[in-house]
């Protein structure tokens, strides 16, 4: 019973996981030119991407709340190994909640504030309320920049969290086999000891 809890947890937390870099690897293609190529970035390379920004923020409602669903379900299967933990589980699955919030935190902070900018086509100086804040807010270029960092730093968090499952299953793998060789040898040494009585 405890093997199958725990793999439908795990289940909850791989999944959810690798649906999102899906999806970070479906804007790859947007960010590459702007963070990766070693050529000058070319102006239609930011049209591109803020217009397929563009499109994913004014998708229907449905669209987020699917995305909000599965975010939930992940941290449901964190929270549900993490309920009775063993010193597998805080190590494993604690790190992989830490990493889970983080992305959490990115998603939040980076990636919805630039999807509403981006929808909103205002950057840098136009959204300064004062004269001393013209120079502290990004541009369009910047902007853009940061956003596609933070696709990045997401996709290496969540590649974390799948490091972290892999290890620990790999961890309890090793455990299991090594249990079952300690019992098979135990066993035979009974086996061996009664045969040496009934000799006697």
């Amino acid at each position: 019973m405890t093997l199958r809890y725990g793999s439908f947890a795990t289940f909850l937390i791989v999944c959810p996981t690798s649906f999102f870099l899906g999806i970070i690897f479906s804007l790859f293609p947007y960010d590459y030119p702007i963070l990766w190529s070693t050529s000058p970035t070319d102006s239609t390379a930011y049209d591109s991407l803020e217009t397929h920004l563009r499109l994913l923020h004014a998708s229907p409602p449905l669209i987020p709340r699917i995305l909000h669903i599965v975010i939930f379900l992940g941290l449901a299967g964190l929270i549900m190994k993490l309920w009775k933990p063993s010193e597998s589980n805080m190590l494993f699955d604690g790190a992989s909640l830490v990493l889970y919030a983080c992305g959490i935190t990115v998603y939040v902070a980076n990636i919805v504030k630039g999807l509403r900018l981006a929808s909103g086509g205002v950057y840098g100086a136009e959204l300064a309320n004062a004269p001393d804040e013209v120079g502290q807010i990004l541009g369009r270029e910047d902007s853009l920049k940061v956003l596609s960092a933070s696709n990045t730093i997401l996709a290496l968090v969540l590649v974390g969290v799948l490091v972290l499952q892999a290890g620990q299953w790999y961890a309890e793998r090793k455990d299991a086999q090594e249990d079952e060789s300690f019992a098979a040898v135990k066993g035979e040494g009974k086996g061996k000891g009664a045969t040496k009585k009934k000799a006697n």
